[in-house]
């Protein structure tokens, strides 16, 4: 056996569902509306938390402060379309004394003063120590900029400096504009330089986005081809402790690689004890042992052709890759399914 030994999570997200209120050019997750809800159920995530209990780190200021790479935070899709599910995660999660969590949201809910406030502060009261709320043009299709605004004066005021905006500068900047509405993406771009529209700012070319973002993506990432990202390795992002994901189905997600588990989170002390037997995963062990050209050669021995405009970043080429190989082929590894169908 070729057995591979997986790093101790120290901080990540649990994915309650891929359903969401929006879906976003640029998901690393490829959620939307569309998906099946298959919310998490309550014995999964009794099961995963007990887990992840122990494992999880506080942030650098201790349990009751929040960090984006710190502690534990319940995210999706959209937590907030299952409110009731999302109490009882924070509730368990707070019994089982697991430090530093927070909710990730888009704020499709906020809808008024007295319902935000309403809702923070049940949350509060169970546990929950913070919140992180996403702000980029991509959500202002979806969710419209007074309810983004109302939720983060209203968080500050309930959760105080435990407070995340991501991305701050996109905030500030739509303040400035003076919006309140929703805005079509291709609205947007006329108010913003592409060249400009990612300065300064994290994204990650996977998932989604070089799908449905290729057009407006290619004059800020030159493509590339295939060649160019063996050099590029895999290993550091693909198994690392900090800010994995464990989805509802049981999948734990390595850090942002959507669309691949590394076993079953809902064992995750068997897992982290056995390893992984690399000659069962194939997909893995290329990813791990040869990282990028490693993946590629075995897919063109499956028939894989080149994509002839090139590749966006590895994160591309990888999702190409992958997307392949589900499609014609069985590979346990890559999962959850339902994602290869919603990337485009």
């Amino acid at each position: 056996m070729n057995i591979k030994q997986i790093p101790r999570p120290i901080s990540g997200g649990l994915i309650l569902s891929y359903k969401c209120s929006a879906e976003c050019r640029h998901c690393i997750y490829a959620c939307s509306q569309r998906w099946p809800s298959d919310w998490i159920s309550e014995e999964n995530l009794e099961m995963i938390l007990k887990q992840l209990s122990g494992k999880i780190l506080s942030d650098t200021y201790g349990p009751r402060t929040t960090g984006l790479n710190s502690g534990l935070h319940f995210t999706g899709g959209e937590p907030f379309l299952n409110f009731e599910l999302l109490c009882k995660a924070v509730e368990i999660a707070d019994k089982l004394n697991i430090p530093s969590m927070f909710v990730e949201t888009n704020c499709f809910w906020a809808v008024d003063d007295k319902f935000t406030k309403e809702k923070l502060k049940i949350l509060k009261k169970k546990g929950l120590r913070g919140i992180m709320i996403s702000v980029n043009p991509f959500y202002l299709e979806y969710v419209p900029f007074e309810r983004t605004d109302r939720a983060i004066r209203i968080s500050l005021d309930v959760f105080g400096k435990n407070v995340m905006v991501y991305q701050l500068e996109y905030y500030k900047k739509f303040k400035n504009w003076g919006l309140h509405d929703k805005i079509p993406f291709e609205e947007y771009l006329k108010l913003e330089n592409k060249e400009d529209f990612l300065r300064n700012v994290e994204f990650f070319a996977t998932g989604r986005a070089p799908y449905r973002l290729k057009d407006v993506l290619k004059d800020i990432f030159p493509l590339l081809s295939a060649e160019y990202f063996f050099k590029e390795k895999c290993i550091t992002p693909f198994l690392r402790s900090w800010h994995n994901h464990f989805d509802n189905y049981g999948n734990f997600i390595p850090g942002f690689c959507a669309g691949i588990s590394l076993g079953d989170c809902r064992e995750l002390d068997r897992l982290l004890k056995e390893g992984i037997d690399l000659d069962q995963f194939p997909v893995l062990r290329f990813l791990i042992e040869e990282n990028m050209y490693g993946l590629y050669k075995f897919a063109k021995e499956k028939g894989f052709k080149d994509l002839e405009t090139g590749y966006l970043s590895k994160c591309h080429l990888c999702m190409e890759l992958r997307r392949f190989l589900f499609l014609n082929y069985e590979f346990q590894e890559l999962k959850p399914k339902e994602f290869y169908n919603h990337l485009d």
